[in-house]
This record gives C-alpha cells, structure tokens and sequence, in this order.
C-alpha cells in the first residue's frame, strides 16, 4: 500500500486539535473533535502519533510544535524567570498580595504544591446516634483532641 504522500483534512485537524489545545484535551479527546469515531479514538490517536505507522501525521506534530513554541517563546524557564520578575516588581510596590500569588504560580509551575481533595461519600444523618459517637471519639482520637483541645503526643501518653 505505501506511505500516502500528504495529509488528509481529518489528519491535519487532528494535529491542529492536539497542538494547540495541549494540556486541556487528551489526544483521544483531539481525535473525537477532529472527527474520528469515539469508539475507536483513543486507539486512533495512539496510531497517529506513532511515526511507525504515521510518519506524515508524526512529523506534522512536531513541525507544528516547534512553531507554536517559537511564536510564543512557551518554555518553563521562561515561566518561572517571568513570574519571579513579576513577585520582584510586586515587592518593590509593596504589593505583598501579589508577590505572594506569583510565588505560588511558580512553586505550582515547579509542582511543589499539590491540590489534594478527598470526596467521602454518606451523610451524618445516616448514622444512629451511638455510631455518630464512635466517629466523633475516632476523630478527636485521631487529631489529638481531649476536652476540645489540641494537646501534645507527650501530654495524651501522661
């Protein structure tokens, strides 16, 4: 069969889907918006992305990317070298908030800080009385809570 000479329209969506909206879709997402069936897109997007099997489309990608960085000069060093320059201009103003806000987009940048949310799922209201007891005594337990004060290791083992 060969390796077809150019692109086709749904190969070059694909690429423009997956390039320019990288970090907020998933490639099987790019492949579904670029008109690939969903039931077989995540399978289509691995494909296409595989130089093996795609080189015209594996190329396009890059070429694509290496213009996008340079058009808008996007590399991290570049992020953390800005948002420092903007906490120092912040911190000359006296503009503690904002300083303080640019530092945490860059240890966010760096991932030093990791957004954690814990879903529990049952309502209070559920539990009989003698079980709500028991979380309660489990909690305080666990947070080192006597008579409705934080106390030390040391002062719960005395």
């Amino acid at each position: 069969m060969g390796v077809p000479k150019r692109l086709t329209d749904r190969q070059i969506l694909f690429v423009k889907e997956l390039v320019y909206n990288e970090g907020r879709i998933t490639a099987t997402e790019a492949a579904i918006n670029a008109g690939y069936p969903k039931g077989s897109a995540r399978q289509k997007a691995s494909l296409l992305q595989n130089p093996k099997y795609y080189p015209l489309v594996a190329d396009h990608i890059r070429e694509l990317r290496e213009e996008f960085y340079k058009k808008y000069d996007v590399s991290i060093h570049k992020h953390f070298k800005e948002l420092q320059t903007i906490r120092d201009k912040a911190l000359e103003q006296g503009s503690y908030s904002a300083a303080v806000q640019a530092e945490v987009a860059r240890g966010k940048a760096a991932g030093l800080y990791i957004d954690q949310k814990i879903i529990k799922h049952g309502k209070l209201e559920q539990l009989t009385e003698e079980e709500l007891d028991q979380k309660l005594a489990e909690l305080m337990r666990d947070m080192k809570i006597v008579e409705g004060e934080v106390v030390e290791d040391k002062k719960i083992k005395n």
